[in-house]
């Protein structure tokens, strides 16, 4: 009980197709300018702000990894967070305000 299909006809293609992109020109160099941060002006901004009261949520990134902490208080030589952890300023290389 073989069902017999109908046949379909499909005419040959006998051009280039050229409906995607055959090449891609890029470049290794970045022209993008880095910016190096100043990680004592960001510090200096984020106790300075107005809506630092007591605390506030920040992301920090160290030479290691990056985590979330709550920023409570400062020194000359680290930052202070609500878990009793001192980070060192001198292994920070990027800090941000979360909220």
């Amino acid at each position: 009980m073989k069902k017999d299909l109908p046949s379909v006809f499909s005419n040959p293609i006998e051009k280039e197709i050229k409906n995607n992109t055959e090449y891609y020109y890029g470049s290794l160099n970045s022209n993008r300018e880095i910016k190096e941060k100043n990680i004592m002006q960001e510090i200096n901004h984020i106790f300075a702000s107005k809506d630092f009261v007591y605390k506030k949520q920040i992301r920090v990134t160290t030479i290691d990894n990056s985590f979330d902490v709550t920023l409570v208080g400062r020194n000359s030589s680290s930052l202070l967070t609500l878990d009793n952890k001192s980070i060192p300023i001198s292994s920070i290389t990027d800090i941000e305000v979360l909220n």
